[in-house]
């Protein structure tokens, strides 16, 4: 059997999800859940969590959220022990919480450059320091960095693109300190997607964007939370230090926005 095709071939497995609350992170944890993971949502939305919370709950997921901020290390440090307290064990990690950064660099101030960088990379740092010592004890875990397609450069986007360029190699160096300890790490790099950020462009703006993609569609928060169901799933287990782009073909034709 295909592990990856069983609707519960995660059953029993605790999984965190960063910025879950909405767009892709929940799209996220609504995949996690269908494969039978138990899930804990973290996010500095408050009102989202418990709407997230709601949504999954109707359907019949185990989930738990928390309003934590991942850029503090005591923060996430509490959430995991009340974690492991709660479950006795923290199986996968999904590090999808981030924010946008689009300034050219002669415009762009330090503290603008330090937010992009601390949200985006720093934060996976601190998520996967606190919860590896959890999957050491349990010699298994799975850590999925969302990365980006801008990653490869981007005009403007100059904090971003180092932001998710530094990922990536968080990811392999990850993979390689812990592989022996049956912890894999891995990173998606998704193209567009959309998500209610992409739902305030105006359509000329989404169609144009659209046309940039081979494929020649905006992605959905499902394409990218399928992969990190592959990810999480037994059918990868001999997979880690990889980067998954999952960008409708974009990141072969285009280096950039």
């Amino acid at each position: 059997m295909n592990d990856h095709a069983s609707p519960t071939a995660l059953a029993g497995l605790t999984a965190v999800v960063t910025g879950g609350a909405k767009g892709i992170g929940l799209g996220i944890a609504h995949n996690l859940a269908e494969a039978g993971c138990r899930l804990a949502l973290w996010d500095i939305d408050e009102d989202a969590l418990q709407s997230a919370s709601h949504a999954l709950r109707t359907t019949g997921a185990d989930v738990t959220t928390q309003r934590v901020s991942v850029t503090s290390m005591d923060e996430v440090q509490a959430a995991t022990a009340a974690l492991r307290e709660r479950h006795g064990r923290i199986d996968v990690l999904v590090n999808n919480a981030g924010i946008g950064g689009d300034k050219l660099v002669t415009k762009m101030e330090l503290d603008f450059w330090q937010r992009v960088i601390e949200t985006n990379l720093t934060s996976q740092f601190i998520c996967c320091k606190a919860v590896i010592p959890a999957m050491l004890d349990q010699k298994f875990g799975r850590i999925i960095n969302i990365s980006s397609r801008a990653w490869l450069g981007n005009r403007g986007q100059a904090s971003y693109s180092a932001s998710k360029g530094g990922i990536v190699s968080l990811t392999r160096s990850l993979a390689l300190e812990f592989a022996r300890h049956g912890i894999t790490a891995n990173a998606i790099a998704p193209g567009i997607v959309e998500t209610p950020l992409f739902a305030t462009l105006q359509a000329p703006v989404q169609d144009k964007l659209a046309l940039t993609v081979p494929m020649q569609r905006i992605g959905q928060a499902q394409d990218i939370a399928n992969a990190v169901r592959f990810f999480a799933s037994p059918s990868s287990s001999y997979v880690t230090g990889q980067l998954l782009y999952v960008c409708g073909g974009r990141s072969l034709s285009s280096a950039s926005v």
